[in-house]
Protein backbone atom coordinates (compact mmCIF):
# COMPACT_ATOMS: atom_id res chain seq x y z
CA UNK A 1 0.00 0.00 0.00
CA UNK A 2 1.23 3.48 -0.86
CA UNK A 3 1.53 5.99 1.96
CA UNK A 4 -0.39 9.26 1.66
CA UNK A 5 1.49 12.19 0.19
CA UNK A 6 0.45 15.45 1.79
CA UNK A 7 1.63 18.91 0.78
CA UNK A 8 1.46 22.40 2.26
CA UNK A 9 -1.76 23.18 0.42
CA UNK A 10 -3.45 20.17 1.99
CA UNK A 11 -2.08 21.10 5.43
CA UNK A 12 -3.37 24.65 5.16
CA UNK A 13 -6.76 23.22 4.19
CA UNK A 14 -6.66 20.87 7.22
CA UNK A 15 -5.90 23.87 9.41
CA UNK A 16 -8.87 25.76 7.95
CA UNK A 17 -6.65 28.41 6.39
CA UNK A 18 -6.69 29.85 2.87
CA UNK A 19 -4.59 27.36 0.94
CA UNK A 20 -3.56 29.06 -2.29
CA UNK A 21 0.14 29.79 -2.74
CA UNK A 22 -0.21 33.54 -2.21
CA UNK A 23 -2.08 32.97 1.07
CA UNK A 24 0.54 30.50 2.27
CA UNK A 25 3.33 32.96 1.50
CA UNK A 26 1.42 35.76 3.22
CA UNK A 27 0.89 33.59 6.32
CA UNK A 28 4.61 32.78 6.54
CA UNK A 29 5.52 36.47 6.11
CA UNK A 30 2.97 37.56 8.70
CA UNK A 31 3.89 35.04 11.41
CA UNK A 32 7.54 34.28 10.72
CA UNK A 33 10.15 34.10 11.87
CA UNK A 34 8.97 32.06 14.83
CA UNK A 35 11.49 32.15 17.71
CA UNK A 36 13.28 28.85 18.37
CA UNK A 37 12.12 28.74 22.00
CA UNK A 38 8.47 28.51 20.90
CA UNK A 39 7.28 25.14 19.64
CA UNK A 40 5.27 25.26 16.43
CA UNK A 41 2.05 24.09 18.11
CA UNK A 42 2.56 26.59 20.95
CA UNK A 43 2.70 29.62 18.65
CA UNK A 44 0.10 32.20 19.69
CA UNK A 45 -1.49 32.50 16.26
CA UNK A 46 -3.08 29.01 16.25
CA UNK A 47 -6.50 28.32 17.66
CA UNK A 48 -6.94 25.34 20.00
CA UNK A 49 -7.95 22.91 17.24
CA UNK A 50 -5.10 23.95 14.93
CA UNK A 51 -2.52 23.60 17.71
CA UNK A 52 -3.88 20.18 18.64
CA UNK A 53 -3.71 18.98 15.03
CA UNK A 54 -0.09 20.08 14.66
CA UNK A 55 0.93 18.62 18.03
CA UNK A 56 -0.77 15.28 17.40
CA UNK A 57 0.74 14.86 13.96
CA UNK A 58 4.28 15.39 15.22
CA UNK A 59 3.91 13.28 18.37
CA UNK A 60 2.39 10.39 16.43
CA UNK A 61 4.89 10.79 13.58
CA UNK A 62 1.76 10.55 11.44
CA UNK A 63 1.31 10.94 7.70
CA UNK A 64 1.24 14.70 8.10
CA UNK A 65 4.48 14.95 10.15
CA UNK A 66 6.75 15.70 7.18
CA UNK A 67 4.62 18.57 5.92
CA UNK A 68 4.16 19.92 9.47
CA UNK A 69 7.98 19.92 9.72
CA UNK A 70 8.11 21.77 6.40
CA UNK A 71 5.76 24.45 7.73
CA UNK A 72 7.83 24.68 10.91
CA UNK A 73 10.99 25.31 8.87
CA UNK A 74 9.26 27.93 6.72
CA UNK A 75 8.04 29.79 9.80
CA UNK A 76 11.54 29.81 11.33
CA UNK A 77 13.41 31.13 8.29
CA UNK A 78 14.97 34.53 8.92
CA UNK A 79 13.54 37.28 6.74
Amino acid sequence: MQSPNHDLTALFEQLGLPADTASQESFVRQYGPLPEQIGLAEAPFWNVAQAALLREQIIADADWAAVVDQLNLLLRRPR
